[in-house]
């Protein structure tokens, strides 16, 4: 039987990129996620006005995105048995 339980989000940073808990929440809703943890956050020089959430590369078990908006990015780490289309899939509907 398949584990249905919604993964976690790992709050170890206390500032996150502005809008990015709830997203990440959403996210972790799928049942394929079990981990959703952001990691170093910093400042960029580009400007995002809207929060942007994009696969960065596969790590072990999952993979890397990247969290921006304004002048502040932020890396998220993903465990996951989602391809990376699907993974895109599932972003784009928790941005909504």
């Amino acid at each position: 039987m398949a584990d249905t339980s919604p993964g976690r989000v790992v709050l170890t940073h206390s500032t996150h990129v502005p809008g990015l808990i709830p997203v990440l929440r959403k996210l972790a809703l799928q049942p394929q996620i079990s981990t959703v943890t952001p990691a170093v956050i910093r400042r960029v020089r580009s400007h995002a006005p809207q929060l942007r959430l994009k696969v960065s590369v596969p790590t072990l078990g999952g993979f890397k995105l990247i969290a921006r908006k304004g002048k502040t990015a932020q890396e998220v780490f993903v465990i996951t048995t989602l391809s990376q289309p699907q993974l895109e899939a599932a972003i784009r509907d928790s941005l909504r």
